[in-house]
């Protein structure tokens, strides 16, 4: 319907298609689609089948209905008055347009009544008034200016543009509302717009002007009718979450289109009238009045703040505080409209856990010292017995500045019931929109829930991309125990090459995890979860048992090569892992020496003994041991010598290092594996230019994309039929 249109647009601005045959097809064509889907919705059942209701509920049942039977009605009107305007005469063009537009109106606001409750309080309404009051003024100034003037008289004008202008900011308020994703705010929005086209039909001047002013009408006129029958469709379904409001839009457009029209203006030889400058200066009491209202609602909430206390105690909380979530939720709905400040969540994280009567005391005197830090600049709330919140009318800056001095405070230690506790206090941080309280306390907690992720004693951010990163956490978290018994979890391969001559000499096995809802889930995103949850051990042990069987059955058809599996550090240390390994392979009647023990070198040095006394132990049994992710710094290459292995293997950050003017890391490294009887694997190789770099360099054996991609293991063995056998 879109692109129709644009076409018709296209045809009226060039000149074949007069343009008020376009309004009057573009009209008929998005009207008659409208109302084929708003004629479904009211034709349709009150409310699904199920068991008998009340006459409330029914008659709530039933008002989509009659709201779709409304706005069905409209649209129409809107349709047949486009369609209706080639076919008047000049003369008579604005009369029928403003018939029209009276008729759509009387069923627009039926329909939208049938929709829209209103549940705003009367400051809540005040300061909705007094946010749109200015936005409207430059709208209607904006279309005083710009509407033709020639043989238009100025009330007219002028009540087209006041009509205009209030239609405009209020479609900008719904678009960019935080409820703006709801079928009631389609409607309102589609309905303005709607109206919006309509006004300008209504006031078409006579001339060739006139065609201009009608092509203008068309877009809104279109996307209006759609815009309310997806509305109304989507009232019968749940209402997604409240989002934050886009302030910006109703900041911006109004004084940039302003500025618009007074450079159309002044190109156009033209001065401002005396009503331009009357408009002009209307912006100014709305403004001054928003400011007072935010101030002194401000002033009140300071003074009921610097109230002294005589017993300074921490607000009162029921069980699991209650009581204390509650008051902050009642502040926050409380706060003058739009919000601006910062909510902050704090979690002591005692680092021993005393008794409840000890918790008590910590938590008045967490209290306490939030207060004292945060003075008359907000209000501290207890939430839990070691949980508090703090409203801050201080914007981002400040608001972080007061986080961190909170963490100063907060982990001093607690002297209470003659015992001395610590904290590691982590804080979470947003800033308040216009959004719902439960939604902003959701957005602070879910930073506080970050910031203890992250080792606690720090501050962090609320934002979108971090919602999205722990929604993601807590689904591989419940989704993770119980893989390995559901079979999601599978290894894919990728073979190690010689560079002399590219004939694989081993594998590596790499683990995957396929889960329905997640997808396919990595090691880096897997590993962090599973040592979390305790499970490394489980998965270790489900991954050396699947490669072991998978080489057996390689070995099987004559060919000799080694298996690499990854182990973590926690693993490899466990007192059984060596044990069990010689059970595996002597399970499946693999060769020690056809097992490479792979561990990652920036995890070893927290447990550099156990872990040679562990290398130590495979290698002699006869399994191969590899130190992977070789980073060739000062420390990593001065443990080099004690660690009990055969395999180095170095990723891109040393490979690629030959391009260096110096001399290049690749080749110190390799001299230095030599001396140590070591081989050397180059990893991540994915161009050409990494390959020839590393075997001109002296390594051995090469890993990469540009040599071979991990595969399942029938499309690797595949790949090897293409080799002779080869040994290892």
């Amino acid at each position: 319907m879109l692109a129709v249109v644009a076409v018709l647009i296209a045809l009226g601005v060039a000149g074949p298609v007069p343009a008020l045959a376009v309004v009057a097809l573009a009209g008929a064509a998005a009207s008659t689609l409208a109302g084929v889907r708003l004629s479904r919705l009211t034709i349709g059942p009150d409310a699904p089948a199920g068991p008998p209701a009340g006459r409330l509920a029914r008659r709530r049942a039933a008002r989509p209905r009659r709201a779709a039977a409304l706005l069905h009605a409209a649209v129409v009107a809107a349709g047949l008055t486009a369609a209706v305007l080639p076919l008047a005469s000049a003369g008579y063009r604005p009369a029928a347009a403003a018939a029209g537009l009276a008729g759509t109106t009387a069923l627009l606001g039926g329909g939208l009544c049938s929709l829209y409750r209103s549940r705003r309080s009367v400051r809540g309404r005040l300061h909705r008034l007094l946010d749109q009051a200015a936005p409207g003024v430059c709208l209607v100034l904006t279309a005083w200016l710009l509407l033709p003037y020639a043989a238009v008289p100025a009330p007219m004008r002028l009540a087209v543009a006041v009509a205009l202008g209030l239609l405009a900011v209020d479609a900008l308020a719904v678009l960019t509302g935080a409820g703006r994703d709801s079928g009631t705010a389609r409607c309102r929005g589609g309905s303005a717009l709607t109206l919006f086209a309509l006004v300008l039909l209504a006031g078409l001047p006579a001339g060739p002007a006139g065609g201009r002013v009608a092509l203008l009408a068309v877009p809104p006129l279109v996307v209006g009718v759609l815009l309310v029958a997806a509305g109304v469709r989507q009232v019968a379904q749940p209402v997604p979450a409240r989002r934050a409001a886009l302030v910006w839009p109703r900041a911006v457009l109004p004084p940039v289109a302003v500025a618009f029209a007074v450079v159309h203006q002044l190109q156009a030889g033209l001065l401002p009238d005396r009503t331009a400058v009357l408009l002009a200066l209307a912006v100014v009491p709305p403004l001054v009045v928003r400011q007072l209202v935010n101030t002194a609602a401000a002033t009140s909430t300071d003074e009921s703040a610097a109230v002294p206390d005589p017993m300074p105690a921490p607000a009162p909380a029921g069980p699991d505080g209650v009581a204390g979530r509650a008051g902050l939720l009642r502040a926050l709905a409380g706060r003058p409209e739009p919000g601006c400040g910062a909510l902050l969540v704090v979690d002591l994280h005692l680092t021993e856990l005393p008794g409840r009567l000890v918790r008590d005391d910590v938590a008045a005197e967490a209290v306490r010292r939030a207060r004292a830090v945060v003075a008359h600049d907000g209000e501290v709330f207890d939430l839990t017995g070691t949980g508090i919140a703090v409203v801050s009318g201080s914007g981002p800056v400040l608001a972080y500045a007061l986080g961190t001095r909170l963490l100063t405070a907060l982990s001093r230690p607690y002297e209470v019931s003659g015992a001395v506790l610590r904290s590691r206090p982590s804080i979470g941080l947003t800033e308040l929109g216009s959004g719902q309280p439960e939604d902003l306390f959701r957005q602070a907690d879910l930073a506080r829930r970050r910031a203890a992720q992250l080792g606690r004693d720090r501050v962090e951010w609320y934002d979108a991309y971090l919602e999205e990163q722990l929604v993601r956490r807590l689904d591989l978290e419940r989704e993770l125990p119980g893989a390995v018994a559901r079979g999601e979890l599978d290894l894919v391969y990728q073979p190690v090459l010689g560079l002399a001559d590219r004939a694989p000499v081993g594998t590596e096995a790499l683990l995957r995890w396929r889960n329905p809802m997640l997808g396919t889930v990595f090691p880096a995103e897997l590993l962090p979860v599973a040592e979390d949850l305790d499970i490394v051990g489980e998965l270790g042990t489900w991954v050396l048992d699947r490669a072991c069987r998978q080489l057996a059955d390689w070995t099987v058809g004559g060919r000799r090569m080694w298996m690499a599996v990854n182990v973590t550090t926690r693993e490899l240390t466990s007192p059984d892992f060596v044990p069990r390994t010689a059970a595996v392979l002597e399970a499946y009647g693999v060769g020690p020496d056809q097992l490479v023990v792979e561990v990652a070198e920036p995890k070893v040095a927290a447990e550099l003994p156990t872990v040679v006394a562990r290398l130590a132990g495979l290698r002699s049994m006869g399994i191969r041991t590899a130190l992977d992710d070789f980073r060739a710094e000062h420390a990593s290459l001065a443990q080099l010598r004690r660690l009990p292995i055969d395999l180095l293997k170095v990723g891109p950050e040393v490979a690629t290092a030959g391009a260096d003017p110096h001399r290049p890391l690749l080749d110190v490294v390799v001299t230095v594996a030599e001396r140590l009887g070591l081989e050397v694997v180059a990893e991540e190789l994915e161009s050409a230019h990494q390959v020839e770099g590393a075997h001109r360099a002296g390594c051995r054996y090469g890993q990469g994309f540009e040599l071979a991609r991990p595969a399942t293991a029938e499309r690797v063995e595949a790949y090897f039929e293409e080799f002779p056998s080869t040994s290892c």
